[in-house]
C-alpha cells in the first residue's frame, strides 16, 4: 500500500496526467455498475413473466404488457447510468 502511495506521489511530481486517468477509470466503473443492476432486473422480469405465462396461459396478454412496461422502466436506469458515464468522461 505504501509503495502505491509513493508511485502516485511520483506520478504527480513528474506531471503525469493522473487526474484524467483516474476520472476515466471511475467513469468506466460507474457505467459498468450502472449496467449491472438493470441487466439483472431485466432477466428477473422476463424470467418471472415466462413462469407466469406457463402457469396460466390465458393471462399471456396482460403479463406480456406488464413485462414490457417493467422492461422499459428498468432500461431507463441503464440509460441514466450511460448519461452519467458520458458526463463524467467529457466534463471536468
Amino acid at each position: 500500500m505504501f509503495h502505491m502511495v509513493l508511485a502516485i506521489n511520483a506520478a504527480i511530481t513528474q506531471n503525469v496526467n493522473l487526474r484524467k486517468g483516474l476520472a476515466e477509470l471511475g467513469s468506466g466503473l460507474a457505467y459498468g455498475l450502472a449496467a449491472l443492476g438493470p441487466g439483472i432486473g431485466i432477466g428477473l422480469i422476463f424470467g418471472q413473466a415466462v413462469s407466469a405465462i406457463s402457469r396460466q396461459p390465458e393471462t399471456a396478454g396482460p403479463v406480456r404488457s406488464l413485462a414490457f412496461v417493467g422492461f422499459a422502466l428498468t432500461e431507463a436506469l441503464a440509460l441514466i447510468g450511460f448519461v452519467v458515464f458520458i458526463l463524467l468522461k467529457y466534463t471536468g
